[in-house]
């Protein structure tokens, strides 16, 4: 435990308020069958997220083309509360069904105005801010075309509240505008104004969440779940060979969905793995709101919530300079993962990797997430 903490002498006394093992975790001796461990874990953290229900809406197919080999489907759907959801689908052009599919998940990266195009390329020109952006965190390359290509029906929506979900500034009070207003695409600085704004937004959002019964983790769950219901309702795919992932935001977002839902057969987290003692200690301010989830980390610490889905298939890919996180205890993080697989009697079903650099999911990366995703959904090009 670090001498420093970020609250000061405060610290030790806190963390020492996170039992080791905690309350609900597979690794206490009380825990031997895998399945009722399961049910009690998942509906206290079912309570704890408190997931507004939103059902299924319809959706509409605004434009569909064939570009760069693939064929790529813009959708979108209406929810309860919000600007329409966007999304894109990408399949291989001419491919047949059925064919193993994967919900993307975009990052976070302090950009609130762009969403799905962080990960995706379409046939019209990439916006300079995106391509700036893909060749800094993803090698130049947009990941779900990439995937696409190798035999996968994929689908990427905007998150909560990116892009097309993204709070107008026109919609909130004129003195919580900050002088900020809705920039358009080709505005770069009020893009970045924009972005400055919603990230000291997130404490207005985080509060209002709180007060309306419910958490961002919990609303993230809920609109992740009806992508998913629309992912494995297509013809073209099999909705027993369903894989998500994705970078950081898209990373927390695996853990909540990968961990609480069974159809996730396969689940890749990239950059976003540690232990909520790491958070309490060194590394909050590096995160954002949309991670945490109030009384969660005394019965489940953060990797436990990814291993609910034990024994399904999980990677953890994480990087040893990432400043987001503390090394050891990504490290411990993964030696509770293995606890829990181990103990579960499937520990070829979780492999976690460590890669050289900072925050990102590089092409090297990339193609061990592909190759696990493979592995387990059969795809092939």
């Amino acid at each position: 435990m670090s001498s420093t903490t970020m609250i000061g002498a405060y610290g030790p006394w806190f963390a020492s308020r996170l039992p080791d093992p905690p309350t609900l975790s597979f690794r206490r001796p009380e825990f031997v069958d895998v399945d009722e461990w399961r049910r009690q874990a998942r509906e206290r953290l079912l309570e704890r997220l408190a997931p507004p229900d939103l059902g299924t809406p319809p959706v509409e197919v605004l434009q569909t083309c064939i570009s760069d080999g693939l064929h790529i489907e813009h959708l979108s759907w209406q929810l309860p509360y919000g600007p329409p959801t966007r999304a894109v689908l990408l399949k291989p052009a001419g491919a047949e069904g059925p064919l193993p599919g994967i919900l993307a998940l975009h990052d976070h990266a302090g950009n609130k105005y762009f969403g799905l195009h962080k990960i995706v390329r379409t046939a019209e020109a990439q916006h300079p801010v995106m391509a700036e952006h893909q060749r800094h965190y993803y090698g130049g390359r947009a990941w779900a075309n990439e995937i696409a290509r190798r035999g996968y029906v994929v689908l990427v929506p905007d998150a909560f509240p990116f892009a097309s979900r993204r709070v107008r500034l026109a919609e909130v009070p004129a003195d919580i505008r900050g002088g900020a207003s809705d920039p358009a695409p080709e505005d770069h600085a009020g893009i970045a104004a924009y972005n400055t704004w919603a990230a000291a937004h997130e404490s207005v959002m985080a509060k209002a969440l709180f007060c309306a019964g419910t958490t961002w983790p919990g609303v993230f769950w809920a609109e992740d779940r009806v992508a998913l219901d629309i992912l494995c309702a297509r013809p073209e795919v099999d909705p027993e060979r369903i894989g998500c992932g994705g970078l950081s935001g898209g990373g927390m977002r695996t853990i909540f969905l990968g961990g609480l839902d069974a159809r996730i057969r396969c689940a890749v987290c990239v950059g976003l793995m540690t232990t909520w003692r790491d958070c309490l200690l060194n590394k909050c301010y590096t995160h954002t709101w949309m991670l945490y989830v109030p009384l969660l980390p005394t019965e489940l610490d953060l990797p436990e919530v990814l291993g609910l889905r034990v024994p399904l298939p999980t990677m953890v890919l994480n990087n040893r300079e990432d400043r987001l996180f503390t090394l050891s205890e990504m490290e411990r993080a993964d030696d509770i993962l293995g606890q829990v697989y181990a103990k579960a009697g499937a520990p070829d079903r979780y492999r976690c990797r460590f890669y050289p650099g900072p925050h990102k999911f590089d092409l090297d990366m990339q193609e061990d997430a592909f190759a696990w995703f493979d592995r387990w959904l059969g795809a092939h090009a």
